[in-house]
């Protein structure tokens, strides 16, 4: 078993992170429950950082803010002085909420609508990655309406299929992200870019999957970067000088994973470039990468209180939890592996292997197949590991379940971040038509 960050085994053979006892935590806050050690996020913000500075100075750490994104996450960022990448009005409302600085806040989105350009250019962020030849158009036309230019960067595809689940792959050709190199589309875009005069074209982005363990395939993404840079500049005379490689640094969800460490990732990324730019006699870009889940996947555990225990005689036995795909949909949709401890009997030895199913109707909904933990009861408290990553993101009310709260941990202090929903929270925005409204019988 591998324990991450600040976790601990206490006295009593209870979990511990950032010197707070998840028991107690589950008994505060309520099960499911997201918890982060802000020591390990802020660790790896800095490792990031270090990196560069040790290997490329001239570089910028923007967080990916669809791996976890809330006001707390934007200020924490801010704090360790990384940009901010946001895919959505809703994640750029929340970066503005939380009074994050614009000018480091990279937009994306393969379909941006007008509303979220709109305020995108009000508020004046740092980038737009344009992600079409169309959206380019519809950029162009609310900057002229607004009065506005725009600095923006093109996401192209460069053609490289990554060794991850073919749903978080995005750099191939066949992708809805981005434009195409072989099939001309980023030189027309470049082409559309300077003939606006709104448009101001700074860089180019690409970004070629996500959970990639093997560093080789963002060699590769960088070298072809490199290439379309020095093309740009021999076929339209015009030097691009910032270049984001985007993220997808792989995490450990199971001892089976190996992920490369920072150091070796940021060194074989500065490497390429400084070694293609010197053969095409370019000058050094500014480079950036996107992480999200390689700084909050590990810092990330989900409490789960057992419920349910269902032996089917020589065949499984099932213990249910009070969550499941609403707080993790990670294992249905891409049949992704976790590991798990009892957080009330941490060290106590594994005795039983035992299936961990979520509470949904859904026969899909199983959190962890085939675990050996510890003898489960009616009670116990269930850590699933690493779930710092697209799990509050992508938390959904399927059943009608309220979502979990989330709080930070740090040296023995809890910090509620974000609030458990209630009952009433899910009706908060239903409409009762007028017709409806005499067989109301309010709870």
């Amino acid at each position: 078993m591998f324990f991450s960050g600040t976790m601990r085994i206490s006295d009593e053979g209870h979990l511990l992170i950032g010197g707070c006892d998840l028991v107690k935590l589950a008994s505060e806050y309520g099960t499911p429950l997201y918890v982060y050690d802000e020591e390990l996020i802020r660790k790896k913000c800095r490792l990031y950082k270090n990196a560069f500075a040790k290997e490329y100075p001239n570089a910028e750490v923007v967080y990916a803010g669809k791996a976890f994104l809330t006001t707390a996450m934007c200020r924490l960022v801010d704090e360790e002085g990384l940009a901010l990448d946001v895919v959505s009005g809703g994640e750029l409302y929340t970066a503005l909420e939380a009074g994050f600085p614009v000018s480091r806040i990279y937009f994306h989105g393969n379909n941006k609508t007008e509303e979220e350009l709109d305020l995108a250019l009000e508020v004046g962020v740092g980038r737009i990655v344009a992600d079409s030849l169309m959206e380019l158009e519809f950029l162009d036309e609310i900057a002229r309406q607004k009065g506005k230019e725009v600095d923006l960067y093109l996401r192209v595809k460069p053609g490289i299929k990554a060794h991850t689940h073919h749903y978080i792959q995005t750099g191939q050709e066949d992708s809805k992200f981005g434009l195409g190199i072989s099939d001309g589309q980023v030189l027309a875009a470049v082409d559309f870019v300077c003939s606006r005069k709104r448009l101001n074209l700074k860089g180019l982005h690409c970004h070629i999957g996500s959970q990639i363990l093997n560093p080789k395939p963002f060699r590769l993404a960088a070298r072809v970067m490199m290439k379309l840079i020095a093309e740009i500049k021999s076929k339209k005379g015009i030097l691009l000088n910032e270049l984001n490689l985007g993220g997808g640094l792989g995490i450990r969800y199971t001892s089976a994973d190996e992920p490369c460490d920072f150091d070796s990732f940021i060194r074989l990324l500065a490497e390429t470039v400084r070694q293609e730019a010197g053969e095409m006699n370019l000058p050094l870009p500014k480079l950036m990468i996107e992480p999200g889940r390689s700084i909050v996947g590990e810092a990330g555990v989900t409490l789960y209180r057992v419920g349910t225990i269902k032996d089917i005689p020589n065949i499984r036995r099932y213990v249910s939890v009070d969550g499941g795909m609403t707080d993790n949909l990670r294992p249905a949709l891409y049949e992704a592996e976790y590991v798990a401890l009892v957080a009330n009997k941490a060290s106590a030895a594994a005795k039983e292997v035992v299936t961990i199913a979520g509470k949904n109707c859904e026969s899909g909904d199983i959190l962890i197949k085939d675990i050996k933990l510890p003898e489960l009861e009616k009670g116990d408290i269930l850590a699933v590991l690493s779930t710092g990553a697209y799990h509050y993101s992508m938390a959904n009310n399927y059943n009608r379940n309220p979502r979990p709260a989330v709080v930070f941990v740090r040296d023995g202090r809890a910090d509620l971040v974000v609030k458990r929903e209630s009952w009433r929270d899910l009706v908060r925005l239903d409409c009762m038509p007028e017709r409806f409204k005499k067989y109301q019988n309010p709870v």
